[in-house]
């Protein structure tokens, strides 16, 4: 389940649903549905999310608990 690590890394950087939106130029309540589980996340916004937190995409995607 990647959804609490997509709420774990927005809180470690102190960032709002709204900042993390911005980046990934969507609405926050589309994101806030990613982060609950009401959404399947799109490929390209973990690709993204990873970049942007300099983070594996495994590391998001629950596959591996190593965030480097």
């Amino acid at each position: 389940m990647y959804y609490p690590r997509l709420r774990d890394l927005r809180e470690d950087h102190d960032l709002k649903q709204k900042e993390v939106a911005a980046v990934l130029n969507i609405d926050q309540r589309v994101y806030s549905n990613y982060e609950t589980g009401k959404r399947e996340i799109p490929t390209r916004f973990v690709v993204a999310l990873a970049k942007y937190y300099k983070v594996s995409t495994d590391y998001i995607l629950g596959l591996n608990d190593s965030n480097k």
